[in-house]
């Protein structure tokens, strides 16, 4: 759990938004969300695969 200590005369807006850049930064719901739906690791790996040869052929142009 992240835990922001609100700083003397510090207005609650300001604490929101520390708490939330601190949030993102930690990445946290990105690995509630991994952590939610178990993905088998050969499935990973055939869906990063597939992501690698479509931006491979928008780069170079091909269909």
């Amino acid at each position: 759990m992240l835990i922001i200590k609100r700083l003397d005369n510090e207005n609650i807006d300001k604490a929101i938004r520390r708490y939330k850049r601190k949030r993102q930064q930690v990445k946290l719901r990105n690995e509630l969300r991994r952590r939610k739906n178990f993905v088998k690791p050969s499935v990973l790996r055939r869906t990063e695969i597939i992501d690698a040869v479509y931006r491979h052929q928008k780069v170079n142009g091909e269909g």
